[in-house]
């Protein structure tokens, strides 16, 4: 069995091999679309520009709790305005790397909102609503995701239809090797997109993709909506192969309503996050199952040769430069290591890679910076 840093210079080495033919394999994203707000709470204020940060997530609660009862002024100090949404950051993330890219989502209203443009500058976009917008208050250990999502209820099958058109939206799916769709908890139509896939477009075309699919957190739909959602991903994969990516907050979520045990505790649960993926994929029955706590990941796929299953122990920081995207990135790597035709542990190498070097950096790296990442791919803190 290779080492760490086998299974590391390896997938290096196979994203070299594949740099010659990304361009030439097109992949499509969606569907929605966020301005996101990088904020700190403020602490403690010395002078106009100086100030303390409120560090934990606890310590933050803890503020909040003692102002019951009476008023409490919290500052915020928007460090950063950037492109958000699970697609977006994906879909740039994939475009970094080298692919041709082509998002649909809610980036604009007739025109795009300034923080798309760079993604439009290195992608073809299509927009079809308003975007949503978050202000992330970022903590050492967390973050606080405050959402306006109005506009998401417009992300449905017949909004596509209209402002791109059926016949341009099935040739957009019929060129793609890739199709990613995330964010399934705030779109709260995307099952009509899904069951359109299922209905009406991918029958009539070869099966010869990549469906990619992550909840992101479905705390707040209702164990019958999980279920339908995860009956729809059985479906889609009889027509692609569907990879399904959860943190290990959502797989634990979807084992419930599944079924499928997990240990109690959050240590235990880490500890078991490949036997979980197994259990998940099982459960599924789809092409492949990725489960990425913070400090790793485990992934499963099935194989000709049988279903073959993979940890990796990534290169965890403990203190990132940015945070709000690294699953995303994570995503996208895990998805380039596939579609690259990598093993399975040398895909979660180059997610883990991905991810790792975008909260160091606080971007997402190209193919050859993930390959030198990987070169020499540091130890977790």
């Amino acid at each position: 069995m290779p080492t760490r840093t086998e299974t590391a210079q390896a997938a290096a080495a196979g994203l070299r091999a594949f740099a010659k033919s990304i361009k030439q394999t097109p992949v499509m994203i969606g569907f929605d679309g966020f301005v996101d707000s990088i904020i700190a709470v403020v602490d403690k204020r010395h002078d106009t520009q100086r100030y303390d940060a409120v560090h934990t997530l606890s310590d933050f609660g803890g503020r909040i709790t003692a102002s019951a009862g009476r008023s409490s002024n919290v500052e915020l100090v928007t460090k950063l305005e950037k492109l958000g949404g699970n697609g977006p950051i994906m879909a740039n993330a994939m475009a970094n790397a080298g692919f041709g890219v082509t998002y649909v989502g809610n980036l604009g209203e007739g025109t795009l909102h300034p923080v798309f443009n760079e993604l439009a500058r290195i992608a073809t976009v299509f927009s079809i609503a308003e975007p949503g917008y978050t202000d992330a208050l970022e903590f050492d250990d967390g973050k606080l995701m405050l959402g306006k999502h109005s506009s998401l209820r417009h992300v449905n099958q017949q909004t596509i239809d209209q402002r791109i058109g059926r016949e341009q939206y099935v040739e957009l799916i019929r060129r793609t090797k890739f199709l990613g769709m995330v964010n399934w908890t705030m779109l709260t139509e995307l099952n009509s997109i899904w069951e359109a896939l299922i209905e009406e477009v991918l029958p009539q075309m070869d099966n010869d993709r990549f469906i990619f699919i992550d909840l992101a957190d479905p705390s707040k739909r209702t164990s019958g909506d999980i279920a339908k959602a995860m009956e729809l991903t059985k479906r889609l994969n009889a027509e692609s192969k569907v990879v399904v990516g959860f943190n290990l907050s959502e797989a634990t979520q979807v084992a419930k309503v599944l079924g499928v045990k997990v240990p109690e505790g959050d240590a235990a649960q880490k500890a078991a996050i490949e036997q979980i993926a197994l259990d998940l994929r099982a459960a599924l029955d789809v092409h492949c199952v990725c489960v990425h706590p913070r400090e790793g990941a485990a992934g499963v796929i099935k194989t000709d040769a049988g279903v073959k299953s993979a940890l990796f122990k990534g290169p965890f920081v403990a203190k990132p430069k940015l945070s709000t995207g690294a699953g995303d990135n994570f995503n996208a790597g895990f998805c380039l290591g596939l579609l690259a035709g990598l093993p399975i542990d040398q895909c979660l190498c180059c997610g883990t890679g991905t991810s790792g070097f975008y909260v160091r950096n606080a971007k997402s790296p190209t193919l050859d910076e993930l390959a030198a990442f990987c070169d020499d791919l540091p130890q977790p803190e």
